[in-house]
Parts: structure tokens; sequence; C-alpha cells
């Protein structure tokens, strides 16, 4: 228990940690001179989740109490949650710092989740050779894109088509063609980007994006306009502490679903073979870990409900064989449970087939066989105490008598009082004990024709 609350603290000691990791920049040195501006960069790499989000939020919210020049988002991300991405736009059109996005370096993408970010900045750029848009929403299962319902599908498109055009328009860019990375997926590369008016620079790396930037005039989000004077631009790089990139991971929904399939394992494993310590101790942290992930995620019902009927059908496969079907339809249940579990319509961000397969056969085997070890050992004969003698032979060393009258058997070096049911029985003659009764055993003759 003490270790669970440990856990716990430290999870809920987050906030804390991430503020003091970044108010200690190691270019603040560089930043003194009057004359120079101060740049903060933030990077947005993967997919879009709970703890990116709170990354970005949070230093561009140190940015803005810093009173830096620029804020500058570098992006290479597939996409991700639609809650993050929400989180993500706001804290930018909410910066009071211009904020700059982006795609670098050569061969990253903003797809997606990162289409909307990054169009959501006062100045969006890309560097040759990349890639963005690609933003329908889509309901995935398995990288399998299937059909959903045509009014649900309709609701979510018309809402993320406002929601782009809420900002975009206010940014001065081609709102009808960004629409069609919502409405037909199109995906468009720098130079279709910038030829569309939906992204402003293309530059080859950030100094040569901040030399572009010197003096250029941005319009805000509320029509205001501003010069940005940035004569000798300083990079403040702001990374994720390490215990964010470790959080970063954990709320990976492949890696959520390992944990949780691993404390489930962990804490069944321990139930079922008490005194083990080690698999209940680390099934504990895993889930501990789990449950952290499942507030931040949207983990879909439907998923949890098939990945415990799996877990039972399992157990129902070890109690009463039936060829492994039961066992089957359990992988089959916690596959579809797991590509269930986590669900955007949004991006489509799921757990992969991949390792809900990995997992579920595995985890399968080892749930029947471990119940299949538990059930086998009801029928062990005990292997301690007084019970361990049943059955066992043993020699009389004092003629037992008839009708109750004890005598002396010798078992395991040891005499004990004996008595017999069905006739008396000589010395030295061999019986096997029945049952016990306080200390003393009720045995029977091995060698019939001397008991008459």
């Amino acid at each position: 228990m003490w270790l669970l609350a440990l856990v716990i603290a430290g999870l809920s000691a987050i906030p804390l940690a991430r503020g003091v990791a970044r108010a200690a920049s190691p270019a603040a040195a560089d930043t003194s001179s009057s004359d120079s501006s101060k740049i903060v960069e933030l990077r947005l790499s993967d997919e879009v989740e709970p703890v990116m989000a709170e990354y970005i939020s949070d230093g561009i919210a140190q940015a803005n109490s810093e009173n830096a020049q620029l804020i500058l988002i570098t992006m290479d991300t597939p996409g991700g949650l639609d809650t993050s991405m929400r989180k993500i736009i706001q804290s930018i059109l909410r910066s009071r710092v211009p904020v700059v996005t982006y795609v670098y370096p050569t061969g990253s993408r903003a797809a997606s989740a990162g289409f909307f970010i990054l169009l959501s900045a006062d100045v969006d750029a890309m560097s040759p050779g990349t890639e963005t848009g690609a933003a329908s929403p889509i309901e995935e299962i398995g990288g399998a894109t299937v059909q959903i319902d045509p009014t649900l599908r309709s609701k979510i498109v018309n809402d993320a088509e406002a929601f782009l055009r809420s900002y975009v328009s206010k940014r001065g860019r081609n709102v009808a063609l960004a629409m069609t990375a919502v409405s037909d997926a199109k995906a468009f590369s720098d130079s279709e980007a910038l030829k569309g008016n939906l992204i402003d620079l293309i530059a080859t790396s950030p100094e040569n994006l901040l030399a572009q930037l010197n003096g250029r005039i941005i319009t805000r989000l509320d029509g205001t306009k501003e010069t940005l004077s940035l004569p000798k631009p300083v990079i403040v790089p702001v990374g994720m502490s390490g215990r964010e990139q470790f959080l970063s991971r954990v709320v990976q929904p492949d890696v959520f679903f390992v944990l949780l399939i691993i404390g489930v394992l962990g804490l069944y494993a321990e139930f079922t073979h008490p005194g083990m310590f080690a698999p209940g101790v680390i099934g504990a942290i895993a889930l501990v870990l789990a449950l952290f992930a499942m507030q931040l995620l949207p983990v879909n019902f439907t998923g949890l409900v098939l990945i415990v009927g799996a877990i039972v059908l399992f157990v129902i496969e070890a109690k009463f064989p039936l060829h492994g079907i039961l066992g089957v339809g359990g992988v089959i249940a916690m596959v579809l449970g797991a590509l269930m579990l986590i669900r955007t319509p949004l991006t489509g961000m799921g757990v992969s087939l991949g390792v809900a397969l990995g997992v579920a056969l595995p985890f399968g085997v080892l749930i029947i066989a471990l119940m299949r070890l538990v059930l086998r050992s009801r029928h062990w004969k005990q292997s301690t105490g007084k019970e361990e003698l049943v059955g066992t032979e043993a020699e009389v060393v004092q003629p037992i008598g008839a009708a109750g009258a004890a005598g002396l058997v010798r078992i395991h070096g040891e005499l004990w009082r004996a008595v017999v049911s069905d006739g008396p029985v000589p010395q030295g003659a061999r019986v096997r004990v029945k049952r016990i009764s306080g200390l003393t055993l009720e045995v029977e003759s091995l060698e019939p024709s001397q008991a008459k």
C-alpha cells in the first residue's frame, strides 16, 4: 500500500515538477542584452496527447509571463486526440505573445490534428519537403477505416469545419481550401500550401525563418496589426522534462493497453499464487499508471467490457476445456476491446492491431495456464502437516486389536497410535493410513490373510 501511495503522490506532483523544470532556462543569460529578442521554442512531436498538450500550453503561458518576443512551435506530428488538439489551439489563440508554427525538419508532417494547430498560429510556415492536411474525421479499427453513421459523421465534420473556420478566417488564410482537408481529406506539400494561401512562409531552417519574420507585419486574432522586431533573435529551447517524457509515453494508447494488461495479469498471478509478491507489486504499479492514463484518455466503456469479458472466457476455458473454443473467443474479444478502447472520431487515434494481437494471445495463454495450475493443485496430495500421512504405508510395531483396541505403527521414523476397524493386525504387518483423528491414525491392513 505504501508503494501505491508513493506512486500516486508522484503523479499528483506533476504540474509542480513541470513548472520547476521550465523555470530554469539554460539560455537565459543569452537574453540579458537589451537589444536581443528572446524566442521560446517548443517542440510538438509524435502524437498530440494530454501530456503533450500540457507541455505546449504551459510553455506558451511561461513565454507570456516572461515577456518573450516570439513563441516558435516546431512540428512533426501524425495527429492525435481532439481534446488535446483543442487545448493547444486555445492556448495559441489566447497568447499575448505572437506564435509561429513551423513544420520542421525536412520530411516532417503536420497531419490531422497537426493541420488544425498549424493554421491556428499568427504565422505558419513549412520547411521544404514537408506536408500537411489530411484532417478528415475518421473512425478506425486496427488501422482500417470503417463506415460510421452518416448523421454522426455529418455532425463531426460540421463541428470540425466550424472550429477551423472560426480562426482561419481571422488569420486571413484560404478558408475554402482549408475546408477540403476536412471534408475531402486533402493533403498539401509545402509549395501547394504556400500557393494556396494556407501558410505564410517556406523556410529552410529556424534561423532562416526568423530572418524572414524580422520586420514582418502580422495580423493578430483580434484584427490588430503588429510588427515583429527580431534584430538579434536568441532561441531558447524549452523541452519536456524527464517526468513529462515518461508520462507522454504512458498515455500513448498502445502503452496504456499494455500497462492495463500487465496490471491485471500481475494481480491475477498474485491472487492465484499468494506469496510470490513480485507479480503483485509489478501489477499494482502498472495498474496505477494505467489508471492515470485512463483519466486523461477518451476511454470507450465498450472496449473495457470486451476486455473483461475476454478474461472471463479465459478463466472458463481453463476450468471447462472445450477444445479451445472459449480461448479463441477470448482472444477475439480482447483484440476487439483493445481496438475500441480509445477512440476519437476526429483523428482515429487508438491501440494498433499489432499490439492488440501481440498482447491478447500471450495473455490468454498465461491466464489459462495459471488457472489450470490452481485447479490442478486442489487435487494434489497435502505435502505438509499431519494430512500428508493419509495414504502412506506404515509398519505395525505393536499389534492392533479388534473393536478399536489401539496399537502402534511406525511411519516416517515416528511411532503413532493406530486403530483398525476390520479386525486385528499382527506385529510386522503393513497397513495404510485412511484418516487421522487427533493423534490417532485409522489404518487398513495391506495383508488381509494375516488379519484372520
